[in-house]
């Protein structure tokens, strides 16, 4: 499309670059890591005034932080544990995110089916406890239903034996745009952030205090020494990479957990309640959430021993969420039905002693500092990022490494900000940010056209999302920017041409490029299908 004189981008590749290469003197904190914890970091030190650079080594929440189970809630299962701080805490958080991030975040009914009178109680009253723990932030009542009130929300469960259940609230989000929002907000308060930017070293000085960093731009392979007062690992599952930099006889601080998801279409949970089955066979807890006009269903908790950006599900761990699911649901699934199916990695502080369950593994996050001054936080959860940046940046300025300022993003609105009674229909996960993508459509009315004929998504998104929101490949678009290979990889595989000529005119890439992306994307989104498809698949037309 013709381009269009634009006023100035809050969220540009091109120009945070050049102000790392005009930044004449130390930052006053990098942080390594563009997931949840590292956006947090960055976001809260920006907002407190530091000179605040991030880098990441991919994209923007393109590991653990878009791969959840889509809630935020302060964990039913660690007030089980008797975690009571863990989920004090988790449940204030939860109340912020629905304040600051209205646009995102959203409140979802939860119903567990009871078949039997003990778990109705046991439930019931664990529940009430937890709303009352959430105190000014408790959402809606929970509340104890009867068999058919459960039968009339869950129109698709199993009724022979349903004795009753219980009616619960927490929130939903979206991760990986909330994950987005964050980076834009921390730009609009001073902070620069670079994707595809991985560090490959840290710079100490004479006394050996690590001082800076080096990192490598990967899109033109030049490499830039950073200086800064402050370093912060915030890598997740990869934080040992980091450590192992500063000093390489580190011993592993977190084991890899992977968390699968599969995700089917909605029929088979009709209505808008979610089904949560707190006890599963083997002790996990599992969940059927409406999703996007789609069912999310997960989670397994299968420890690993590797990190991966690309994790790959487990054939047991696929059946084991579709065979529970089944027991479940009138129309049992079967992997025919699975239109996506994806794994995360979440970073559980590794144990001291030997063992195979994440359960005896901890969920709180993890602060340390290293003589050499290197600080590193991992652990934690989606909910509690905001805590836990808070956390990090106060360390840094107890420590002596940068000069007292207070946190203020307990009421810092996130980009997009929007109040949710204002909107009604997809495009509301844009928040503010909806009004220039429908203007956009309008200038350019060839922006206008669907880009699936299963999907309402238009054509205008994909070019907002290379000028104000950093994608850089197909992927970055379909993946996180749209959600659309974590909700049916077919349709996605079908967008690829369409999406790839309107990346490559905004970027200026040739056709070279967009082969390129349309192989790698046929590649990748292969493993989130348990059907194959043909190469030929790739290119077929996506909307008639």
């Amino acid at each position: 499309m013709k381009q269009k004189e634009r006023k100035i981008l809050h969220f540009n590749r091109e120009s945070f670059l050049e102000q790392v290469k005009n930044h004449d003197t130390p930052w006053d904190m990098i942080v390594i890591g563009g997931g949840a914890t590292g956006l947090g970091v960055a976001l809260d030190a920006a907002s407190r005034g530091f000179k605040t650079l991030l880098l990441e080594q991919a994209d923007y929440a393109k590991g653990t932080s878009s791969r959840s189970t889509k809630l935020v809630h302060g964990g039913v299962r660690y007030l089980a544990q008797g975690d009571i701080k863990l989920v004090y805490e988790a449940l204030y958080e939860r109340g912020l995110l629905l304040q600051n991030a209205p646009h995102l975040v959203n409140i979802q009914s939860f119903v567990i089916p009871n078949y039997s009178w003990w778990n109705e109680l046991l439930y019931g009253v664990g529940l009430t406890v937890y709303d009352l723990m959430a105190g000014k932030y408790r959402l809606d009542k929970t509340s104890v239903l009867s068999g058919k009130k459960v039968a009339k929300l869950l129109p698709n469960i199993q009724s022979a034996g349903l004795k009753g259940g219980v009616q619960y609230f927490d929130g939903q989000f979206d991760d990986a745009r909330l994950a987005l929002n964050l980076a834009q907000t921390c730009a609009e308060q001073g902070g620069a952030l670079i994707n595809y930017m991985p560090v490959v070293d840290l710079l100490k000085d004479a006394q050996g205090k690590v001082n800076g960093v080096k990192a490598m731009d990967l899109e033109s392979g030049k490499e830039y020494l950073l200086p800064s007062k402050t370093v912060v690992n915030a890598t997740g599952v990869f934080v040992d990479e980091i450590l192992q930099m500063n000093a390489p006889e580190q011993q592993p601080l977190v084991r890899p957990s992977q968390g699968v998801h599969v995700v089917l279409d909605s029929s088979f949970l009709e209505g808008n309640h979610a089904l949560m089955i707190p006890k599963t066979p083997d002790g996990r807890v599992l969940f059927i959430v409406p999703w996007h006009q789609h069912l999310l269903v997960g989670t397994t908790d299968t420890p690993l021993d590797q990190s991966s950006l690309e994790p790959r599900p487990l054939d047991q761990e696929i059946d084991f969420i579709l065979e529970t699911a089944g027991k479940y649901l009138v129309r049992k699934p079967g992997k025919a039905d699975v239109l996506s199916v994806f794994a995360g990695l979440r970073p559980l502080a590794a144990p001291k002693k030997d063992t195979n369950s994440t359960k005896e593994i901890s969920r709180s996050h993890k602060l340390l500092v290293d003589s050499s001054g290197l600080l590193t936080i991992t652990g934690g959860k989606w909910t509690t990022y905001r805590k836990m940046a808070q956390d990090t940046v106060d360390k840094a300025i107890e420590i002596g490494l940068l000069p007292k300022k207070n946190c203020i993003t307990s009421n810092l609105k996130i980009h997009g900000y929007a109040a949710p009674q204002e909107y009604s229909e997809y495009l509301d996960i844009y928040g503010s940010d909806k009004a220039s993508i429908l203007k956009l459509a309008t200038e350019f009315p060839e922006l206008a056209k669907p880009l699936h004929a299963r999907f309402p998504n238009i054509a205008a998104e994909v070019v907002w999302s290379v000028q104000n929101e950093m994608a850089r490949t197909v992927e970055d678009v379909l993946a996180r920017r749209m959600r659309i290979l974590f909700l049916d990889a077919k349709a996605a595989i079908e967008m690829v041409p369409e999406v790839a000529r309107l990346m490559a005119q905004e970027l200026r890439h040739g056709h070279e490029w967009q082969q390129q992306q349309t192989k790698a994307f046929f590649s990748l989104a292969s493993r989130y299908l348990l059907t194959p498809l043909s190469p030929e698949h790739s290119m077929a037309p996506s909307f008639r």
